[in-house]
């Protein structure tokens, strides 16, 4: 059975794991804040509500530009909390710069994780990864993370290090983006680092009405344990040891929800079922794709967009030949 973390004496809340290899256990789900903040106070009773049930595990950016917002949901609260510094930021000095700027906006102490948001190959990582060590060293962060990296960029970042290890990799997952199935996810178990998935529950995607069948057969499982749709998708994710999940949630109903996919496990034959059902049900999608019957939301679009904009403003366009 998984940890659970207890909230109080009673209720078992949230299901815990080891970051990394640093050996401190953080909540399994999270909640991530990309876009949080416009409807304030709805937003701040869904962060607050997470934490209340264990899901203290808050990331946020400075990219996201609400990190003050988050720092007024978690103030007086014991969360564990996570930015990330934007790629544009990576020169040493701009380092110490932006987690100084990041703390202010937090209004805490100290960063539990301090994570590069993107990799910028026009900036030294030997260069950004000595500033990292430099604020785990004068405590103004405790671990040290990175986003969207392959394995060579891992490799290259970890290899910079003097002292302390990369703990994570936050990276997009969910049943319907699974890239990182190929060889990242694998890797990163061997190396003891935890994966992060952002946009676990892949924006809304299995609702659509091209994924209908989908929606079906997740729907069935999750009678089983008496568990939603979204909760089925999530637990697929958290069912691997090193895989944390920070859905965003703008609601008390949502958060509820994704509490809920903590806690238990799905079966193996379960697992691999699903897993067969999403290959073959994205055969089917990119077969109608092709033919111009539809345009589904089956790959990270929004990350691919992403990365070829950094790749444009802040170095050189990434060979195809890295595993991603």
């Amino acid at each position: 059975m998984p940890n659970l973390l207890y909230v109080n004496s009673e209720v078992p809340t949230m299901e815990t794991k080891e970051l990394g290899k640093t050996g401190e256990k953080i909540p399994a789900i999270g909640i991530g804040t990309w876009k949080m903040g416009a409807h304030y106070n709805d937003e701040l009773s869904a962060i607050r509500k997470a934490i209340d049930l264990g899901m203290s595990f808050v990331d946020t950016a400075e990219m996201y530009a609400n990190e003050a917002f988050v720092g007024e949901a978690i103030k007086g609260r014991q969360v564990f909390v996570a930015t990330k510094v934007s790629p544009q930021h990576l020169h040493y000095n701009d380092v110490i710069k932006a987690c100084n700027a990041s703390l202010s906006r937090l209004n805490v102490k100290h960063i539990d994780l301090y994570q590069i948001h993107w990799p910028n190959s026009s900036i030294p990582i030997n260069e950004t990864m000595k500033a990292m060590e430099k604020l785990v060293d004068d405590g103004k962060i405790r671990y040290i993370g990175v986003s969207n990296f392959s394995i060579e960029e891992l490799n290259e970042a970890q290899e910079s290090m003097k002292k302390y290890d990369i703990v994570s990799n936050q990276v997009e997952y969910s049943i319907m983006v699974r890239n990182i199935e190929d060889g990242l996810i694998d890797y990163c178990k061997d190396e003891h680092i935890s994966v992060i998935a952002y946009s676990p529950l892949a924006r809304g995607a299995i609702f659509d009405k091209w994924n209908k069948d989908l929606l079906v057969f997740l729907n069935d499982i999750g009678a089983r344990h008496s568990k939603s749709a979204s909760q089925v998708a999530l637990n697929y994710l958290i069912s691997r040891d090193n895989v944390f999940a920070i859905p965003k949630a703008g609601s008390v109903a949502h958060i509820e929800e994704n509490a809920g996919a903590a806690g238990w496990r799905l079966s193996v034959d379960e697992a691999a079922s699903i897993k067969n059902f999403l290959i073959a049900h994205r055969m089917k999608l990119q077969s109608l794709h092709s033919m111009g019957s539809i345009s589904p939301r089956i790959v990270p679009f929004a990350a691919k967009l992403l990365t070829f904009a950094y790749a444009l403003k802040y170095g050189k366009k990434r060979s195809k030949k890295r595993r991603t």
